[in-house]
């Protein structure tokens, strides 16, 4: 049962409802749902023709789970409308069908065994990066769609936006997506996915309607390509801009992921004094509080790496491959899954020191609404649900923030990152980086010298990065 969720009725109606939008289906059109569980969406093509006193199309439920079939033979054994094939979709398929609709499985990459992935890498575009299943389902669905057919589609919103999403979106731009349908939280119950109902057909593009949660429509052109298409479904006008935030930063990136906090992030207060030399003030996205510029930290982070980011041997660290070694806490750092290609005392992700102990904006990973604050020491070594920006000119820090804190940089942000539980904000460092920036901004942050070559404002500023000791 990998990935199957069971589809409301009231979901479903309104999903075969778009499907034979202005075209009701004829005794011979072919109608599949690709992933059919227990049946929902075939129930709910017989409850629409049944209404309308329709005749059935030809009807292919395709289920792969065995636990599945006695309930779907069961029930329309007296049906020769319908039939169930026992298989994986995701095999080579050559049949085309007029309608398509569905909920095909959402089952991350970490659900799949190596051969799985192996097997679908080597066939299908979408299968790259951290790739979920449904993507895959879509990609195979549009190959098994006849020319002018429509498919209907519940899936996470997420494929409007997230980068392992981008092959699937340069393939759906060669069809005309006539509505994406953003529906509620709660429509799988507990099960948050920010679902959203995707309608198309196999036609040239067109333009698409977009349904918002809060009942608003508008309709747009949905660009071609990779790219995010969340600025088109926020209806947000097309921003070109000469400079973006990564043309001012040295770096924008996630804070640094130990992999085990319970052991690298210790009480400041009862610290050994043997730790010290080893000991960074850090801050969690958590500790983070709006409209406070308090960063008075109670905890530090244990780091037994230079500022380079090389990771110190055993024996230079003294009592801290002491504290290390001890018994309970080598087996909690052994049981990390980073250690199947690392040293077992090294971070998840390596931190580079040189780079993060600089003057910095910090920001939430995953936030009701964008906030920045200001690490002006640099003495502060953000954890994993932090971001942090550091400018390439430390001197830009003030125009930079102030400039993070406008309504516009804020409805930019609202407009392009992606949502997390409860309608929160998901900050990235890729979203961060492309942040469109107006002239006086760039003037002010740079002066009016060039962003690039032996007049870069941090040449320009002779920046000379901190440096730390472990000697």
């Amino acid at each position: 049962m990998k990935g199957f969720v069971q589809t409301p009725a009231e979901t479903v109606d309104v999903m075969v409802d778009l499907l034979f939008r202005e075209r009701p289906p004829g005794p011979d059109d072919t109608v599949l749902d690709p992933g059919c569980g227990t049946g929902e969406f075939i129930d709910g093509v017989i409850r629409w023709c049944d209404c309308r006193r329709l005749a059935l199309p030809c009807i292919t439920g395709v289920e792969s789970d065995p636990r599945h079939l006695p309930v779907l033979l069961a029930k329309y054994r007296r049906l020769h409308a319908v039939r169930i094939e026992h298989t994986d979709f995701l095999t080579d398929r050559r049949t085309t069908y007029d309608f398509i609709v569905g909920n095909p499985p959402y089952v991350a990459i970490t659900g799949l065994s190596e051969s799985e992935k192996t097997r679908y890498r080597a066939r299908y575009a979408t299968a790259r990066g951290r790739f979920d299943l449904y993507l895959l389902f879509f990609e195979q669905a549009l190959r098994s769609l006849a020319p002018g057919g429509r498919l209907v589609f519940i899936t996470p919103e997420k494929y409007l936006y997230v980068e392992t999403a981008g092959a699937l979106r340069e393939i759906l731009a060669h069809y005309h997506l006539e509505q994406i349908r953003l529906v509620c939280e709660d429509t799988f119950g507990e099960l948050v996915t920010y679902p959203m109902i995707t309608t198309l057909r196999n036609a040239p593009p067109g333009r698409t309607q977009i349904m918002r949660r809060d009942g608003s429509k508008i309709t747009v052109h949905l660009p071609p390509g990779r790219d995010s298409w969340l600025p088109q479904v926020e209806g947000a006008a097309p921003q070109q801009a000469a400079v973006v935030l990564g043309d001012l930063c040295l770096r924008i990136s996630c804070g640094v992921a130990t992999g085990a906090d319970r052991v690298f992030v210790r009480p400041a207060e009862c610290l050994d004094p043997a730790l010290r030399r080893f000991a960074r003030p850090t801050i969690a996205g958590r500790e983070l509080k709006l409209g406070t510029t308090d960063f008075s930290q109670p905890s530090v982070m244990l780091i037994p790496y230079d500022v380079d980011g090389r990771l110190l041997p055993l024996e230079r660290l003294g009592a801290l491959g002491s504290y290390l070694m001890r018994d309970d806490v080598r087996q909690r750092l052994l049981a990390r899954t980073c250690v199947k290609r690392k040293v077992w005392y090294a971070f998840h992700e390596t931190p580079v020191l040189r780079e993060i102990l600089r003057p910095k904006i910090l920001c939430k990973d995953i936030g009701q609404t964008p906030y920045f604050w200001l690490d002006r020491s640099g003495h502060i070594v953000p954890r994993h649900s932090v971001y942090y920006l550091v400018p390439r000119d430390p001197a830009a820090i003030d125009v930079i923030t102030d400039y993070l804190q406008s309504f516009s940089a804020h409805q930019w942000l609202v407009q392009n990152c992606q949502r997390a539980s409860k309608g929160y904000l998901r900050l990235q460092s890729r979203v961060l980086r492309r942040l469109p920036l107006p002239d006086d901004v760039v003037q002010a942050a740079t002066g009016g010298r060039p962003l690039v070559g032996p007049g870069s404002p941090a040449a320009a500023s002779g920046i000379s990065p901190y440096v730390m000791s472990f000697e």
